[in-house]
């Protein structure tokens, strides 16, 4: 009785490892985000394990089925729709659940958008801070006057459609100059880094309207 995290591609397929698609093959149930996006993933790779759907809108409610299964001897893989699950994406409750119950959880290593933007960013990764999707609304101003003198680098996701508001924000809060690199697309044929200042990406993706999944890299502060 096991839960396993399984990473899956964020882009390129070839990312897949060869040790994910054997457990996935060996699993009794795979708990998917979107049993449609992760349906292409396992046609692809001839996986005709059952799929489940787990996401952030039931996760609460199949959370004590999932650890059920797994007492009763089954092997459970855990996948999103992109990525490691539990990274900004569903999981840490049912990995939670688990733990909590005496089960076996192990996580693959594998791929996730954050460690190749931070790399490709070329700013100090010495030492980070991911900081994932920041509020929409309430607390978001609060967040970042806090991080506007975190001294280690700091990784944010974003979407498309925010992305340039949130380059003024952080412009305005932390300074015009302060160096940062933005990626997208990683892992998939349109791939792009753009580094340089806050203000100066800002201007880029005014004129170029961003597409893609996106991770923004910000400089720690220095006195």
């Amino acid at each position: 009785m096991k839960l396993y995290v399984v990473p899956t591609p964020i882009g390129n397929l070839d990312d897949m490892t060869f040790r994910a698609i054997r457990v996935l093959k060996e699993a009794d149930l795979i708990l998917a985000e979107d049993t449609r996006t992760s349906g292409f993933l396992l046609k692809h790779f001839e996986i005709k394990t059952p799929m489940q759907s787990h996401h952030k809108f039931n996760e609460h409610k199949s959370v004590e089925s999932v650890v059920a299964r797994i007492k009763n001897g089954q092997i459970v893989a855990l996948i999103s729709d992109a990525g490691t699950p539990a990274i900004s994406d569903p999981g840490f409750l049912v990995v939670r659940q688990c733990v909590e119950n005496g089960i076996e959880v192990e996580c693959l290593p594998g791929a996730t958008a954050f460690v190749p933007a931070l790399v490709a960013s070329g700013l100090p990764n010495d030492r980070f801070c991911f900081e994932g999707f920041l509020p929409q609304k309430k607390g978001r101003q609060t967040k970042l006057n806090e991080l506007s003198k975190e001294k280690r680098t700091m990784i944010f996701y974003e979407s498309p459609f925010r992305l340039v508001k949130t380059l003024r924000q952080l412009s305005e809060v932390m300074g015009a100059e302060r160096k940062a690199s933005v990626s997208r697309e990683i892992s998939k044929l349109f791939e792009e880094t753009k580094r340089g200042t806050l203000s100066e990406l800002a201007q880029y993706f005014t004129e170029n309207n961003p597409k893609g999944e996106i991770v923004i890299i910000v400089a720690g502060f220095e006195e």
